[in-house]
């Protein structure tokens, strides 16, 4: 039965059994089911399960969980999708130091789409204003700036910057 485990630095690691996993050293926890998970939770202070979470592949992170059930719960099912790694490296899956390599691997604006468009807009040399933006997009305020929060900076990894100029709203984006 496939077992898990989880060590001091929050690096979880996939073992084809929990003998296997016995074979490490101290400070490492093993788990192969939620049940085992939650017990193991029960006494992490809930920063501990932010920090797990948020060092998975292919999650989207955050910043709380409404409760440590709902927070075992999602790490548990994430997990099920890691695979061991094979080789001489050792079967280490998901650790804290993957999260820069997820940056790297956030999606680009197709051509031509919204994001390509608004993207373009925010390059150039003075920025867009919220008008300028709003008139182009045929978009309201709201939409221009939930569109640059959620999906060029949260989404997409880009360091909008927002200023006033002459009392009106800026956006720029440098590169």
């Amino acid at each position: 039965m496939q077992a898990f485990t989880i060590d001091e630095d929050n690096n979880i690691s996939v073992v084809a059994s929990s003998k296997e996993a016995t074979n490490g050293g101290g400070g490492i926890e093993i788990f192969a089911s939620a049940g085992e998970l939650a017990a193991l939770a029960a006494k992490w202070p809930g920063t501990r399960l932010i920090e797990i979470w948020n060092s998975l592949p292919g999650v989207e992170p955050v910043r709380r969980f409404t409760s440590k059930p709902v927070a075992v719960t999602r790490i548990w099912k994430s997990v099920q999708y890691l695979k061991p790694a094979s080789g001489a490296s050792g079967p280490r899956v998901a650790s804290k130091k993957g999260s820069a390599k997820q940056k790297a691997n956030r999606p680009a604006a197709q051509p031509n789409s919204k994001a390509a468009q608004l993207i373009a807009l925010l390059r150039e040399p003075q920025g867009a204003t919220l008008k300028s933006i709003m008139r182009a997009m045929g978009w309201q305020a709201h939409s221009v700036r939930g569109f640059i929060s959620r999906q060029l900076g949260k989404k997409m990894g880009l360091r909008v910057r927002s200023f006033k100029r002459d009392g009106e709203r800026v956006y720029a984006v440098k590169g």
